[in-house]
């Protein structure tokens, strides 16, 4: 089960890379061409909130990057449980702001993960 979950976490971590290099450096390039339904002159005046909103996605990359790499497995598992609660909230509270889609591809990897996790404890298989 600890490769399902590692899995997992690196799924997470490149879908937030993803999210982190978008909005810190390709928003004015790419962003008009993926939010359609937004005016071109938006995205330059709102440059430096997306990058805001990516330096926090960058941040979840690192702590869940170094949940793989810690080798305590105690110690592992509450990093991991702290930043994919982290994401999952963020795909939660995304969803009932934003898009419902948000919920789907973000926080629901998450959930799953962060399930897996806790049965992994429940049935004692070493991370």
């Amino acid at each position: 089960m600890w490769f399902i979950i590692h899995f997992f976490i690196c799924i997470i971590a490149l879908f937030h890379t993803y999210i982190f290099w978008f909005e810190m450096f390709a928003w004015t390039t790419r962003g008009p061409k993926i939010f359609t339904h937004f005016s071109k002159e938006l995205f330059s005046k709102t440059k430096a909130f997306a990058a805001n909103q990516g330096l926090y996605n960058g941040f979840l990359v690192a702590g869940l990057v170094w949940s793989l790499c810690i080798q305590d497995v105690e110690w592992k598992s509450y990093v991991a449980y702290f930043f994919l609660v982290c994401v999952s909230i963020a795909g939660i509270f995304g969803s009932f702001t934003v898009n419902k889609k948000i919920f789907f591809v973000q926080g629901l990897p998450a959930l799953v993960t962060l399930l897996l996790m806790i049965l992994n404890k429940i049935l004692s298989i070493p991370l």
